[in-house]
């Protein structure tokens, strides 16, 4: 065996080569692989974007779902083989991804031009998908008062049962200093000393046995169709659609509502480059955003969608002016600055 290895050390590098460069091609020509949210919202996207676009462009596509985290695109990306082409991002993993040259630059001029898009969904690295709240979901056959906002998240007494809130500290430190009698406007300015932080956790001590924590978008809906919780924080859109096709009863409160904006970006390296331009020139059009919102309740990017929707469905998207009026636009540029440390903290707390 050793012999023969070493009379074909040539023929074996050869070889290996040639395989190296079979699989490379074999990475090339993988489909387009389009990522988001999972859920609701991704069943949405596959009715109005996915499956439309591949029959309209003749493209084959694959979609996945992912629970967000730069750390997963960086890896990917620093691998140098990244099977992800087309990813939905959150706000800060955009601006985060963006500075350490996770995703191409974008060319606006492939998908529509900057004009088309509302002005906050614009950026060098990546294009608007849809704005959204968090919102104090519930359901309405199991609560005889419905809560009137995050105060009655936190009493126990008045609303007794288990609640859920998103796993980790963006969301809910701000909900808890809500709950805690911090106007809406006044959140951040609170939550940037560390009185405020303390106070946050504080509240949250007053639950901490009754808070059941979710990670994925999916779950608070499924959550409260268990009877698990009482209460949650969840996506508007998910309690949107879950009432519409599920026909539970869900209710929603908007007043201190936390709201962002969501992106699409192409990992950086991407060997479906062109495909992946075509995909975000698809979603992007007014026609095809519009469609989006007569499925999930949120709002979308293309400037011209909104006006292409009957006044029963504006009614109920975030951007609705009775929804926004007491909503708070989650601050990107403090979660970049204190997210290690309060994840930190927050580990630490929910560990104990």
């Amino acid at each position: 065996m050793l012999k023969r290895k070493t009379g074909r050390i040539a023929l074996g590098f050869a070889a290996a080569f040639g395989a190296s460069a079979a699989l490379a091609n074999v990475a090339q020509a993988r489909d387009l692989t389009v990522v988001s949210w999972g859920g609701a919202y991704q069943d949405a996207q596959k009715k109005v974007y996915f499956e439309p676009f591949k029959k309209a462009a003749g493209i084959a596509m694959n979609d996945e779902s992912w629970d967000g985290g730069v750390g997963v695109l960086r890896a990917k990306v620093q691998a140098g083989a990244a099977t992800w082409d087309v990813v939905q991002v959150e706000s800060d993993e955009l601006a985060v991804g963006c500075e350490e040259g996770l995703y191409e630059k974008l060319d606006y001029s492939r998908i529509g031009g900057e004009a088309a898009y509302i002005p906050p969904s614009v950026n060098p690295c990546g294009v608007g998908a849809i704005l959204y709240d968090f919102v104090l979901g519930y359901d309405k056959d199991k609560l005889k008062q419905a809560p009137g906002g995050w105060a009655d998240f936190f009493d126990t007494k008045k609303i007794p049962g288990k609640r859920a809130l998103r796993q980790g500290p963006k969301t809910t430190l701000e909900i808890a200093l809500m709950a805690d009698g911090v106007a809406p406007k006044d959140v951040y300015k609170v939550l940037a000393t560390d009185e405020g932080i303390e106070r946050a956790f504080k509240k949250l001590d007053t639950i901490k046995g009754d808070i059941v924590w979710w990670k994925a978008g999916a779950q608070p809906p499924q959550l409260l169709a268990s009877g698990e919780v009482v209460m949650t924080s969840v996506y508007n859109g998910r309690i949107d659609t879950a009432n519409k096709n599920d026909k539970k009863n869900f209710g929603m409160v908007w007043d201190g509502a936390l709201f962002t904006l969501d992106s699409w970006v192409i990992l950086k390296g991407s060997p479906n480059k062109d495909a992946a331009y075509k995909f975000l020139d698809f979603a992007g059009k007014a026609e095809n955003q519009s469609k989006l919102s007569e499925n999930i309740a949120y709002g979308t990017s293309n400037k011209d969608a909104a006006a292409k929707l009957q006044p029963a469905v504006l009614k109920d998207l975030p951007t609705a002016p009775d929804n926004i009026k007491n909503a708070v636009e989650i601050n990107v540029a403090f979660w970049l600055e204190n997210i290690d440390r309060l994840t930190e903290r927050f580990n630490k707390w929910a560990a104990k």
